[in-house]
Protein backbone atom coordinates (compact mmCIF):
# COMPACT_ATOMS: atom_id res chain seq x y z
CA UNK A 1 0.00 0.00 0.00
CA UNK A 2 1.45 3.35 -1.06
CA UNK A 3 2.35 5.42 2.07
CA UNK A 4 1.48 8.83 0.50
CA UNK A 5 -1.91 7.43 -0.54
CA UNK A 6 -2.47 6.06 2.96
CA UNK A 7 -1.69 9.45 4.52
CA UNK A 8 -4.13 11.12 2.16
CA UNK A 9 -7.11 8.84 2.70
CA UNK A 10 -6.63 7.31 6.17
CA UNK A 11 -7.88 10.42 8.03
CA UNK A 12 -11.04 10.29 5.90
CA UNK A 13 -11.53 6.60 6.70
CA UNK A 14 -11.31 7.20 10.45
CA UNK A 15 -13.28 10.46 10.29
CA UNK A 16 -16.27 8.85 8.52
CA UNK A 17 -16.36 5.99 11.03
CA UNK A 18 -16.11 8.30 14.04
CA UNK A 19 -18.82 10.57 12.63
CA UNK A 20 -21.15 7.58 12.32
CA UNK A 21 -20.36 6.52 15.87
CA UNK A 22 -20.69 10.04 17.31
CA UNK A 23 -24.01 10.62 15.57
CA UNK A 24 -25.42 7.37 16.89
CA UNK A 25 -24.53 8.15 20.52
CA UNK A 26 -27.12 10.95 20.68
CA UNK A 27 -29.58 10.37 17.85
CA UNK A 28 -31.37 7.54 19.67
CA UNK A 29 -32.11 9.60 22.80
CA UNK A 30 -34.34 11.96 20.83
CA UNK A 31 -36.38 9.10 19.41
CA UNK A 32 -37.04 7.16 22.65
CA UNK A 33 -40.68 8.36 23.01
CA UNK A 34 -41.43 7.48 19.37
CA UNK A 35 -39.71 4.09 19.68
CA UNK A 36 -41.68 3.34 22.86
CA UNK A 37 -44.93 4.16 21.10
CA UNK A 38 -43.99 2.02 18.11
CA UNK A 39 -43.03 -0.99 20.22
CA UNK A 40 -45.96 -0.39 22.63
CA UNK A 41 -43.81 -0.12 25.75
CA UNK A 42 -43.18 2.67 28.25
CA UNK A 43 -40.35 5.14 27.47
CA UNK A 44 -38.71 4.30 30.81
CA UNK A 45 -38.42 0.63 29.87
CA UNK A 46 -36.41 1.63 26.80
CA UNK A 47 -33.66 3.11 28.93
CA UNK A 48 -32.00 -0.29 28.57
CA UNK A 49 -31.59 0.41 24.84
CA UNK A 50 -29.38 3.38 25.75
CA UNK A 51 -27.59 1.93 28.76
CA UNK A 52 -26.82 -1.39 27.00
CA UNK A 53 -24.86 0.55 24.37
CA UNK A 54 -22.83 2.30 27.08
CA UNK A 55 -22.17 -0.98 28.90
CA UNK A 56 -21.02 -2.66 25.71
CA UNK A 57 -18.59 0.17 25.06
CA UNK A 58 -17.18 0.03 28.58
CA UNK A 59 -16.54 -3.71 28.39
CA UNK A 60 -15.21 -3.96 24.83
CA UNK A 61 -12.96 -0.90 24.48
CA UNK A 62 -10.20 -2.35 26.73
CA UNK A 63 -9.84 -5.46 24.54
CA UNK A 64 -9.71 -3.53 21.24
CA UNK A 65 -5.97 -2.84 21.46
CA UNK A 66 -5.17 -6.53 21.97
CA UNK A 67 -7.38 -7.47 19.01
CA UNK A 68 -5.67 -4.92 16.75
CA UNK A 69 -2.23 -6.20 17.74
CA UNK A 70 -3.27 -9.81 17.25
CA UNK A 71 -5.41 -9.67 14.08
CA UNK A 72 -4.29 -6.41 12.45
CA UNK A 73 -5.82 -2.94 12.26
CA UNK A 74 -7.40 -3.43 8.82
CA UNK A 75 -9.29 -6.59 9.73
CA UNK A 76 -10.44 -5.38 13.16
CA UNK A 77 -11.48 -1.94 11.90
CA UNK A 78 -13.36 -3.47 8.96
CA UNK A 79 -15.14 -5.98 11.19
CA UNK A 80 -16.04 -3.15 13.60
CA UNK A 81 -17.66 -1.08 10.83
CA UNK A 82 -19.47 -4.09 9.39
CA UNK A 83 -20.76 -5.11 12.83
CA UNK A 84 -21.90 -1.57 13.59
CA UNK A 85 -23.71 -1.26 10.25
CA UNK A 86 -25.34 -4.70 10.47
CA UNK A 87 -26.49 -4.10 14.05
CA UNK A 88 -27.99 -0.77 12.96
CA UNK A 89 -30.12 -2.66 10.45
CA UNK A 90 -31.15 -5.15 13.15
CA UNK A 91 -32.17 -2.27 15.42
CA UNK A 92 -34.23 -0.75 12.63
CA UNK A 93 -36.12 -4.02 12.13
CA UNK A 94 -36.54 -4.77 15.87
CA UNK A 95 -40.03 -6.00 16.71
CA UNK A 96 -39.76 -5.67 20.48
CA UNK A 97 -37.61 -4.13 23.20
CA UNK A 98 -35.34 -7.19 23.79
CA UNK A 99 -34.47 -7.30 20.08
CA UNK A 100 -33.63 -3.60 20.17
CA UNK A 101 -31.42 -4.04 23.24
CA UNK A 102 -29.61 -6.95 21.59
CA UNK A 103 -28.96 -4.81 18.51
CA UNK A 104 -27.66 -1.96 20.64
CA UNK A 105 -25.24 -4.30 22.43
CA UNK A 106 -23.81 -5.34 19.05
CA UNK A 107 -23.61 -1.67 18.05
CA UNK A 108 -21.62 -0.93 21.18
CA UNK A 109 -19.22 -3.76 20.40
CA UNK A 110 -18.57 -2.35 16.93
CA UNK A 111 -18.19 1.20 18.21
CA UNK A 112 -15.79 0.07 20.93
CA UNK A 113 -13.33 -1.16 18.31
CA UNK A 114 -13.67 1.75 15.87
CA UNK A 115 -12.35 4.61 17.99
CA UNK A 116 -9.18 3.11 19.53
CA UNK A 117 -8.21 1.11 16.42
CA UNK A 118 -8.77 4.11 14.15
CA UNK A 119 -6.68 6.30 16.44
CA UNK A 120 -3.98 3.61 16.57
CA UNK A 121 -3.78 3.53 12.76
CA UNK A 122 -3.39 7.31 12.69
CA UNK A 123 -0.62 7.26 15.33
CA UNK A 124 1.35 4.52 13.55
CA UNK A 125 0.95 6.03 10.07
CA UNK A 126 1.93 9.63 10.75
CA UNK A 127 5.25 10.72 12.26
CA UNK A 128 4.86 12.87 15.35
CA UNK A 129 5.65 16.00 13.36
CA UNK A 130 2.49 15.34 11.27
CA UNK A 131 0.33 13.80 14.00
CA UNK A 132 -1.32 17.04 15.10
CA UNK A 133 -2.59 17.80 11.60
CA UNK A 134 -4.03 14.29 11.22
CA UNK A 135 -5.61 14.29 14.70
CA UNK A 136 -7.00 17.74 14.03
CA UNK A 137 -8.83 16.45 10.98
CA UNK A 138 -10.17 13.29 12.63
CA UNK A 139 -11.44 14.91 15.85
CA UNK A 140 -13.89 17.23 14.04
CA UNK A 141 -16.43 14.54 13.03
CA UNK A 142 -16.23 13.10 16.54
CA UNK A 143 -17.29 16.53 17.86
CA UNK A 144 -19.92 17.21 15.19
CA UNK A 145 -21.69 13.83 15.36
CA UNK A 146 -23.05 14.19 18.91
CA UNK A 147 -24.11 17.77 18.18
CA UNK A 148 -26.05 16.81 15.07
CA UNK A 149 -27.66 13.77 16.71
CA UNK A 150 -30.54 15.53 18.49
CA UNK A 151 -31.34 17.66 15.44
CA UNK A 152 -31.20 14.80 12.92
CA UNK A 153 -33.07 12.47 15.26
CA UNK A 154 -35.82 15.00 15.85
CA UNK A 155 -36.26 15.71 12.14
CA UNK A 156 -36.33 12.03 11.19
CA UNK A 157 -38.88 11.13 13.86
CA UNK A 158 -41.01 14.14 12.87
CA UNK A 159 -40.99 13.51 9.12
CA UNK A 160 -40.30 9.77 8.82
CA UNK A 161 -40.41 6.87 11.30
CA UNK A 162 -38.23 5.99 14.29
CA UNK A 163 -36.77 3.03 12.41
CA UNK A 164 -35.11 5.38 9.94
CA UNK A 165 -32.78 6.78 12.62
CA UNK A 166 -30.95 3.45 12.51
CA UNK A 167 -31.00 3.15 8.73
CA UNK A 168 -29.11 6.49 8.49
CA UNK A 169 -26.01 4.55 9.52
CA UNK A 170 -26.22 2.13 6.59
CA UNK A 171 -24.95 4.32 3.70
CA UNK A 172 -22.34 5.92 5.97
CA UNK A 173 -21.24 2.50 7.18
CA UNK A 174 -20.96 1.12 3.63
CA UNK A 175 -18.87 4.15 2.62
CA UNK A 176 -16.61 3.70 5.64
CA UNK A 177 -16.24 -0.02 4.92
CA UNK A 178 -15.29 0.64 1.28
CA UNK A 179 -12.73 3.25 2.33
CA UNK A 180 -11.30 0.96 5.02
CA UNK A 181 -10.80 -1.93 2.60
CA UNK A 182 -8.91 0.32 0.18
CA UNK A 183 -6.97 2.64 2.45
CA UNK A 184 -6.68 1.21 5.99
CA UNK A 185 -3.10 0.01 6.66
CA UNK A 186 -2.67 -3.37 8.31
CA UNK A 187 -0.58 -2.94 11.44
CA UNK A 188 0.11 -5.79 13.86
CA UNK A 189 1.63 -5.74 17.32
CA UNK A 190 5.41 -5.84 17.67
CA UNK A 191 5.13 -8.88 19.95
CA UNK A 192 2.24 -11.27 20.46
CA UNK A 193 0.86 -11.08 23.99
CA UNK A 194 -1.81 -13.27 25.61
CA UNK A 195 -5.20 -11.80 26.44
CA UNK A 196 -5.45 -10.86 30.11
CA UNK A 197 -8.70 -12.69 30.93
CA UNK A 198 -8.59 -11.87 34.66
CA UNK A 199 -7.94 -8.21 33.89
CA UNK A 200 -10.77 -8.15 31.38
CA UNK A 201 -13.21 -9.55 33.94
CA UNK A 202 -12.08 -7.15 36.69
CA UNK A 203 -11.83 -3.97 34.64
CA UNK A 204 -14.72 -4.77 32.29
CA UNK A 205 -17.19 -5.60 35.06
CA UNK A 206 -16.05 -2.66 37.22
CA UNK A 207 -16.24 -0.16 34.35
CA UNK A 208 -19.56 -1.54 33.10
CA UNK A 209 -21.15 -1.41 36.54
CA UNK A 210 -19.90 2.11 37.18
CA UNK A 211 -21.02 3.29 33.72
CA UNK A 212 -24.47 1.77 34.28
CA UNK A 213 -24.85 3.52 37.64
CA UNK A 214 -23.87 6.84 36.08
CA UNK A 215 -26.13 6.28 33.07
CA UNK A 216 -29.27 5.67 35.16
CA UNK A 217 -28.39 8.38 37.66
CA UNK A 218 -31.14 10.95 37.93
CA UNK A 219 -33.59 9.03 35.73
CA UNK A 220 -34.30 5.96 37.86
CA UNK A 221 -35.32 5.75 41.48
CA UNK A 222 -32.69 3.48 42.99
CA UNK A 223 -32.49 2.51 46.64
CA UNK A 224 -29.71 4.47 48.36
CA UNK A 225 -28.33 1.38 50.09
CA UNK A 226 -28.31 -0.68 46.91
CA UNK A 227 -26.76 2.19 44.97
CA UNK A 228 -24.01 2.59 47.56
CA UNK A 229 -23.28 -1.15 47.55
CA UNK A 230 -23.06 -1.25 43.76
CA UNK A 231 -20.84 1.85 43.71
CA UNK A 232 -18.47 0.34 46.27
CA UNK A 233 -18.45 -2.92 44.32
CA UNK A 234 -17.52 -1.18 41.08
CA UNK A 235 -14.74 0.78 42.80
CA UNK A 236 -13.46 -2.41 44.44
CA UNK A 237 -13.35 -4.20 41.07
CA UNK A 238 -11.38 -1.34 39.51
CA UNK A 239 -9.03 -1.23 42.51
CA UNK A 240 -8.53 -4.99 42.22
CA UNK A 241 -7.64 -4.51 38.56
CA UNK A 242 -5.08 -1.85 39.51
CA UNK A 243 -3.40 -4.34 41.86
CA UNK A 244 -3.63 -7.10 39.26
CA UNK A 245 -2.11 -4.91 36.51
CA UNK A 246 0.98 -4.25 38.65
CA UNK A 247 1.53 -7.96 39.28
CA UNK A 248 1.01 -9.51 35.84
CA UNK A 249 3.37 -9.55 32.90
CA UNK A 250 0.85 -8.73 30.18
CA UNK A 251 -1.99 -6.64 31.71
CA UNK A 252 -5.06 -5.68 29.72
CA UNK A 253 -4.27 -1.98 30.32
CA UNK A 254 -0.66 -1.27 31.24
CA UNK A 255 -0.94 1.41 33.91
CA UNK A 256 2.83 1.97 33.88
CA UNK A 257 2.26 4.26 30.87
CA UNK A 258 1.01 6.86 33.34
CA UNK A 259 4.66 7.37 34.32
CA UNK A 260 5.04 9.27 31.04
CA UNK A 261 4.25 12.83 32.11
CA UNK A 262 2.61 14.10 28.93
CA UNK A 263 0.43 11.00 28.66
CA UNK A 264 -0.55 11.17 32.33
CA UNK A 265 -1.44 14.86 32.23
CA UNK A 266 -3.37 14.49 28.98
CA UNK A 267 -5.49 11.57 30.17
CA UNK A 268 -6.05 12.72 33.77
CA UNK A 269 -6.45 16.38 32.82
CA UNK A 270 -8.88 15.46 30.05
CA UNK A 271 -10.90 13.35 32.47
CA UNK A 272 -11.19 16.18 35.00
CA UNK A 273 -12.03 18.79 32.35
CA UNK A 274 -14.84 16.65 30.92
CA UNK A 275 -16.48 16.51 34.34
CA UNK A 276 -17.32 20.18 33.89
CA UNK A 277 -18.12 20.41 30.19
CA UNK A 278 -19.27 16.86 29.43
CA UNK A 279 -22.85 17.61 30.44
CA UNK A 280 -23.31 20.71 28.24
CA UNK A 281 -24.85 18.81 25.27
CA UNK A 282 -27.38 17.49 27.81
CA UNK A 283 -28.04 20.68 29.80
CA UNK A 284 -28.25 23.17 26.94
CA UNK A 285 -31.28 21.52 25.26
CA UNK A 286 -32.95 21.53 28.67
CA UNK A 287 -32.30 25.25 28.98
CA UNK A 288 -33.61 25.94 25.49
CA UNK A 289 -36.69 23.71 25.69
CA UNK A 290 -37.75 23.69 29.35
CA UNK A 291 -36.30 27.03 30.39
CA UNK A 292 -36.88 29.16 27.30
CA UNK A 293 -39.84 27.22 25.88
CA UNK A 294 -38.33 26.57 22.46
CA UNK A 295 -39.54 23.66 20.28
CA UNK A 296 -37.20 20.70 19.88
CA UNK A 297 -36.20 21.58 16.31
CA UNK A 298 -35.17 25.12 17.28
CA UNK A 299 -33.25 23.80 20.26
CA UNK A 300 -31.43 21.39 17.96
CA UNK A 301 -30.54 24.14 15.51
CA UNK A 302 -28.98 26.18 18.32
CA UNK A 303 -26.49 23.32 18.81
CA UNK A 304 -25.29 23.67 15.21
CA UNK A 305 -23.05 26.76 15.67
CA UNK A 306 -20.92 24.74 18.07
CA UNK A 307 -20.23 22.21 15.32
CA UNK A 308 -19.47 24.94 12.78
CA UNK A 309 -16.99 26.61 15.11
CA UNK A 310 -15.33 23.26 15.83
CA UNK A 311 -14.65 22.86 12.12
CA UNK A 312 -13.29 26.39 11.88
CA UNK A 313 -10.81 25.88 14.71
CA UNK A 314 -8.98 23.10 12.84
CA UNK A 315 -7.51 25.67 10.45
CA UNK A 316 -5.60 27.53 13.17
CA UNK A 317 -5.08 25.10 16.08
CA UNK A 318 -1.77 23.76 14.70
CA UNK A 319 -0.33 27.26 14.49
CA UNK A 320 -1.57 28.16 17.96
CA UNK A 321 0.05 25.09 19.52
CA UNK A 322 3.28 25.63 17.61
CA UNK A 323 3.50 29.22 18.81
CA UNK A 324 2.30 29.00 22.42
CA UNK A 325 2.88 25.34 23.35
CA UNK A 326 0.63 22.80 25.01
CA UNK A 327 1.08 24.02 28.58
CA UNK A 328 -0.02 27.58 27.90
CA UNK A 329 -2.81 26.61 25.48
CA UNK A 330 -4.37 24.00 27.78
CA UNK A 331 -4.25 26.09 30.95
CA UNK A 332 -5.61 29.26 29.32
CA UNK A 333 -8.08 27.48 27.05
CA UNK A 334 -9.57 25.52 29.96
CA UNK A 335 -10.23 28.78 31.79
CA UNK A 336 -11.86 30.20 28.66
CA UNK A 337 -14.18 27.18 28.39
CA UNK A 338 -15.15 27.56 32.05
CA UNK A 339 -15.89 31.24 31.48
CA UNK A 340 -18.17 30.47 28.53
CA UNK A 341 -20.03 27.84 30.55
CA UNK A 342 -20.60 30.48 33.25
CA UNK A 343 -21.85 32.97 30.65
CA UNK A 344 -24.69 30.60 29.73
CA UNK A 345 -26.13 31.44 33.16
CA UNK A 346 -27.06 34.84 31.69
CA UNK A 347 -29.29 33.31 29.01
CA UNK A 348 -33.00 33.93 29.68
CA UNK A 349 -36.16 34.38 27.58
CA UNK A 350 -35.15 37.98 26.84
CA UNK A 351 -31.70 37.06 25.53
CA UNK A 352 -31.30 37.76 21.79
CA UNK A 353 -30.81 34.66 19.66
CA UNK A 354 -27.68 36.27 18.18
CA UNK A 355 -26.03 36.30 21.61
CA UNK A 356 -26.89 32.63 22.20
CA UNK A 357 -25.40 31.75 18.80
CA UNK A 358 -22.27 33.73 19.69
CA UNK A 359 -21.85 31.76 22.93
CA UNK A 360 -22.39 28.48 21.05
CA UNK A 361 -19.74 29.48 18.52
CA UNK A 362 -17.28 30.28 21.29
CA UNK A 363 -18.04 26.97 23.01
CA UNK A 364 -17.33 24.99 19.84
CA UNK A 365 -14.22 27.01 19.07
CA UNK A 366 -12.52 26.45 22.43
CA UNK A 367 -13.80 22.89 22.88
CA UNK A 368 -12.29 21.90 19.55
CA UNK A 369 -8.91 23.35 20.51
CA UNK A 370 -9.10 21.61 23.90
CA UNK A 371 -9.83 18.13 22.57
CA UNK A 372 -7.33 18.42 19.72
CA UNK A 373 -4.64 19.46 22.18
CA UNK A 374 -5.37 16.74 24.74
CA UNK A 375 -5.71 13.94 22.19
CA UNK A 376 -2.52 14.78 20.30
CA UNK A 377 -0.37 15.47 23.37
CA UNK A 378 -1.21 12.04 24.78
CA UNK A 379 1.04 10.44 22.13
CA UNK A 380 3.83 13.02 22.14
CA UNK A 381 6.25 10.86 24.18
CA UNK A 382 4.76 7.41 23.56
CA UNK A 383 7.03 4.96 21.74
CA UNK A 384 5.65 3.05 18.74
CA UNK A 385 5.42 -0.34 20.54
CA UNK A 386 3.23 1.29 23.22
CA UNK A 387 0.89 3.13 20.84
CA UNK A 388 -1.75 0.40 20.85
CA UNK A 389 -1.88 0.31 24.65
CA UNK A 390 -1.92 4.12 24.87
CA UNK A 391 -4.81 4.33 22.39
CA UNK A 392 -6.83 1.77 24.34
CA UNK A 393 -6.27 3.48 27.70
CA UNK A 394 -7.12 6.89 26.24
CA UNK A 395 -10.36 5.61 24.69
CA UNK A 396 -11.39 3.82 27.91
CA UNK A 397 -10.83 6.92 30.03
CA UNK A 398 -12.67 9.15 27.57
CA UNK A 399 -15.69 6.86 27.60
CA UNK A 400 -15.79 6.83 31.41
CA UNK A 401 -15.30 10.60 31.59
CA UNK A 402 -18.31 11.12 29.31
CA UNK A 403 -20.48 9.11 31.71
CA UNK A 404 -19.03 10.95 34.71
CA UNK A 405 -19.58 14.35 33.07
CA UNK A 406 -23.22 13.64 32.28
CA UNK A 407 -23.86 12.35 35.80
CA UNK A 408 -22.10 15.37 37.30
CA UNK A 409 -24.26 17.79 35.32
CA UNK A 410 -27.45 15.91 36.25
CA UNK A 411 -26.47 15.90 39.92
CA UNK A 412 -25.70 19.61 40.07
CA UNK A 413 -28.82 20.68 38.15
CA UNK A 414 -31.04 18.32 40.16
CA UNK A 415 -29.60 19.55 43.46
CA UNK A 416 -30.37 23.17 42.59
CA UNK A 417 -33.87 22.30 41.32
CA UNK A 418 -34.68 20.41 44.51
CA UNK A 419 -38.33 19.40 44.87
CA UNK A 420 -39.65 22.00 42.43
CA UNK A 421 -41.49 20.58 39.39
CA UNK A 422 -39.82 20.56 35.99
CA UNK A 423 -42.93 22.20 34.59
CA UNK A 424 -41.98 25.38 36.47
CA UNK A 425 -40.06 27.22 33.76
CA UNK A 426 -38.63 29.83 36.11
CA UNK A 427 -37.43 27.20 38.59
CA UNK A 428 -35.80 25.12 35.84
CA UNK A 429 -34.09 28.14 34.34
CA UNK A 430 -32.77 29.26 37.72
CA UNK A 431 -31.49 25.77 38.56
CA UNK A 432 -29.71 25.50 35.21
CA UNK A 433 -28.17 28.93 35.65
CA UNK A 434 -26.69 27.91 39.01
CA UNK A 435 -25.54 24.63 37.45
CA UNK A 436 -23.69 26.50 34.69
CA UNK A 437 -21.96 28.71 37.25
CA UNK A 438 -20.93 25.68 39.31
CA UNK A 439 -19.73 23.62 36.37
CA UNK A 440 -17.98 26.61 34.82
CA UNK A 441 -16.14 27.32 38.06
CA UNK A 442 -15.09 23.68 38.35
CA UNK A 443 -13.84 23.75 34.75
CA UNK A 444 -11.70 26.78 35.51
CA UNK A 445 -10.19 24.98 38.50
CA UNK A 446 -9.49 21.93 36.32
CA UNK A 447 -6.93 24.03 34.44
CA UNK A 448 -4.65 23.31 37.42
CA UNK A 449 -4.37 19.71 36.19
CA UNK A 450 -2.30 20.95 33.24
CA UNK A 451 0.21 22.91 35.33
CA UNK A 452 2.60 19.92 35.69
CA UNK A 453 3.38 20.30 31.99
CA UNK A 454 6.69 21.90 31.08
CA UNK A 455 7.02 24.62 28.43
CA UNK A 456 8.58 22.25 25.88
CA UNK A 457 6.21 19.33 26.40
CA UNK A 458 4.55 18.12 23.23
CA UNK A 459 6.96 19.84 20.85
CA UNK A 460 7.54 16.54 19.05
CA UNK A 461 3.93 16.93 17.88
CA UNK A 462 3.42 20.70 17.66
CA UNK A 463 6.82 21.55 16.18
CA UNK A 464 8.30 18.21 15.17
CA UNK A 465 11.09 18.48 17.76
CA UNK A 466 12.19 15.18 19.34
CA UNK A 467 11.97 14.96 23.10
CA UNK A 468 12.85 12.40 25.70
CA UNK A 469 9.91 10.87 27.56
CA UNK A 470 9.69 11.60 31.24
Amino acid sequence: MNPPTVKTYLPWVVAVALFMEGLDTTIVNTAVPAIAEGLQVTPLSLKAAVSSYILSLAVCIPVSGWMADRFGTRRVFGVAIALFTLSSILCGFAQNAPMLVAGRILQGMGAAMMMPVGRLAIVRTFPKSELLRAMNFVIIPALIGPMLGPTVGGLIVHWLTWRDIFFVNVPVGLLALWLARRHMPDYHGHARRPLDIVGLVLFGSGAALLSWLLEIFGEHEIDATLGTILLLLSISLLAAYSWHARHTRHPLLRLSLFRVRTFRVSVVGGFVTRLGVGSMPFLLPLLYQLGLGMPAWQSGLLMMPTAVAAMGMKFISSRLLARFGYRRILTVNTVMIGTIVCLFSLVNPATPIALIVLLALAMGFFNSLQYTSMNSMAFADIDAPDSSMASTITSSMQQMSMSFGLACGSLVAGWYLGDQPQTDRVAVTTALHYAFLTLGGFTMLSSLSFWPLRPGDGESVSRGSPRVAG
